[in-house]
């Protein structure tokens, strides 16, 4: 069983699919990876072994104050709040801005029969928020073992 991502937004369904390629500007190369305060949405990276799932999430220029992480009926769930401050000189203007994280929120869903909640543990280093979800030992995968035949 692996990690869920779990948002607000669902894709499109084909109807709308079908509209957007219609009815979007072909030139048009902003990203649209952004949340409802205009602030990009930091990347984020799941990875598994068999000893536990590993949420990555890049979010430079952060403390870890920053952060605040909270576990409610297995969804775990990510979310930042924080002033903008402009630090630029008075001739100076921004072009294009996409590394805005003034306020953002991710959720993941997380499979209770897999994972230990109750040892999650979180890291922020180098711009980097890290998420250590141990897996329950029932749910590790055994190693191979050989079968004698009779």
């Amino acid at each position: 069983m692996t990690l869920v991502k779990r948002n607000s937004n669902q894709l499109p369904t084909f109807p709308r699919l079908f509209d957007d390629f219609f009815t979007k500007d072909l030139f048009d190369w902003e990203f649209n990876n952004f949340s409802s305060s205009n602030s990009s949405l930091p990347s984020v990276n799941i990875i598994e072994n068999n000893d536990a799932f590993g949420v990555e999430l890049a979010a430079p220029g952060m403390d870890k104050k920053d952060f605040k992480i909270e576990l409610e009926n297995d969804v775990l769930k990510i979310s930042v709040e924080k002033e903008m401050q402009n630090e630029v000189e008075d001739d100076t203007r921004f072009v294009r801005r996409e590394y805005n994280y003034q306020s953002f929120q991710r959720t993941f869903h997380l499979p209770k029969k897999v994972v230990d909640d109750s040892k999650i543990v979180a890291n922020y280093e180098d711009g980097i928020l890290k998420v250590f979800i141990p897996k329950k030992e029932e749910a590790k995968p055994l190693p191979p073992r050989t079968i004698e035949i009779n």
